[in-house]
């Protein structure tokens, strides 16, 4: 293929095991998996699930824990709250169903009506038009109470300071209800600026623990990250992206968030299936259909001129 030399499909060895059984697949099915999402289990993603862990352990008392989750945007926040859903699933009952963690994300524009609409749509709640806001909070509380919410997670919370100053505090003194009403704990999740926004309120600073996800550093930590994705992908050749001198090209190319080294790796093991390379190297990395997010930006504003 391409002048390059056919793989042995016998010697998986550099792949996990349960990407072995992938690579010997026909080429469209791999492709299929190499588009798909995975997860990479790195120690702060482990450290996070550990901390979201004693949230929902955590007995019911006076003043509940709470978390703030806060990154970059693309830095693995909504994975790892999507992991963390998934390991505690709906459990359902005869006469009810069980939801232990719930995810609702934050409207775009902070109202607290708007809120308990997204709240409600969470749960699978019917919504008759025009409710007021006092049905809203009544109706929201009882499902709460009755789906057996025990970690309410709020993503997208830097969105509260989208709003103007009243509805921003709001929506502030809205954390603080939810909290003392249902003494459940409480997950933001959210940029720099949801952390900005919690720390304007004394309060709120005081009950929310802040948790950081920084972006990622040519360090044996990111090595270790790249050796996981390269085993990961179903190619038959092995990928030596592990290397100081690759993470420091691919961290540079993908500005240093998991989300964006995720897809420029996913593009380059589809170049690597396609073209018969069957690696992740200098190569494929050309034929990558990627752009950072600087010059994607670049370019949308020279198509604007």
């Amino acid at each position: 293929m391409n002048g390059v030399e056919a793989a042995d499909p016998e010697d998986l060895s550099h792949l996990h095991e349960g990407a072995r059984w992938i690579a010997r697949l026909p080429s469209s099915e791999r492709l299929r998996h190499a588009r798909a999402d995975r997860w990479i289990g790195y120690t702060r993603a482990r450290q996070a699930l550990a901390e979201l862990g004693k949230l929902l352990a955590a007995p019911k008392r006076e003043r509940m824990p709470n978390l703030l989750l806060v990154g970059a945007t693309n830095n693995g926040k909504s994975m790892i709250i999507e992991k963390f859903r998934r390991s505690h699933p709906l459990v359902a009952h005869i006469d009810r169903e069980e939801i232990p963690v719930l995810v609702v994300q934050m409207p775009s524009d902070p109202h607290v009506g708007r809120f308990y609409t997204a709240l409600l749509a969470s749960l699978g709640a019917p919504l008759r038009p025009a409710m007021k806001l006092a049905v809203l909070e009544q109706l929201a509380l009882r499902l709460l109470r009755e789906a057996g919410v025990r970690v309410l997670v709020i993503d997208e919370l830097h969105s509260t300071l989208a709003g103007h100053g009243n509805s921003r505090r709001e929506f502030l003194n809205l954390l603080r209800f939810l909290g003392n009403e249902l003494k459940i704990p409480l997950v933001g999740v959210g940029t720099r600026e949801a952390y900005l926004a919690i720390r304007s309120d004394d309060q709120l600073e005081n009950r929310f623990a802040p948790f950081a996800l920084p972006r990622w550093q040519a360090d044996q930590e990111a090595r270790s990250l790249l050796a996981s994705f390269a085993a990961a992908f179903p190619l038959r050749r092995p990928s030596a992206i592990s290397t100081p001198q690759m993470a420091e090209y691919l961290l540079a190319r993908s500005e240093g968030t998991i989300g964006e080294l995720s897809a420029l790796l996913t593009e380059a093991a589809i170049a690597a299936i396609e073209s018969g390379e069957e690696a992740i190297n200098q190569r494929t990395l050309l034929l990558a259909t990627y752009n950072g997010p600087t010059e994607r930006r670049r370019l949308f504003e020279r198509e604007l001129l």
